[in-house]
């Protein structure tokens, strides 16, 4: 143990490595795991600063394990799964398809989509008033629920 830390002190610079290292461990060992701890978890349970932590989190994305999330976060990247990038209002609008809505049918709640898409009910709200302003969903007003209004127009993708 005593070598440990004295080559922890003698080479400072390799510290953000060793804990880049033991987040990959903790990725491979929990096949459901999808977001990284927060840098303030990486500083408190390492006893790093937050500079060592940030340089941690560049080294998982170099090395493709992990990217930054919306809000600071850093989310686990695994091989063979693509990341849908485009804007959340796009992927929301797809659910109107791949759900099969009709024009005049309920659209899910922020709540519901929040957590379908892994990000704040405020973030799905701006998305969910930018379909609106486009035409495609209806508001019910405060409290009440969203319906489709038009059907999306959908962009082929290749």
């Amino acid at each position: 143990m005593e070598g440990k830390r004295v080559s922890q002190q003698a080479s400072p610079r390799g510290t953000f490595l060793k804990v880049a290292d033991a987040l990959k461990t903790r990725i491979e060992a929990d096949p459901h795991m999808s977001e990284l701890p927060s840098a303030a978890d990486l500083i408190r349970d390492y006893k790093i600063s937050r500079g060592v932590a940030l340089r941690a989190f560049g080294a998982l994305q170099k090395a493709g394990v992990a990217e930054p999330a919306p809000g600071g976060r850093w989310r686990v990247v695994r091989a063979g799964e693509r990341a849908d990038r485009r804007p959340l209002e796009e992927r929301i609008a797809d659910i109107v398809a791949d759900d099969g809505l009709a024009v005049g049918a309920a659209f899910p709640s922020a709540s519901v989509l929040a957590e379908r898409f892994g990000v704040s009910r405020p973030t799905v709200t701006k998305a969910l008033d930018k379909l609106e302003t486009a035409g495609v969903l209806a508001s019910g007003g405060q409290g009440k629920v969203r319906t489709v209004r038009a059907l999306p127009i959908r962009e082929e993708r290749s």
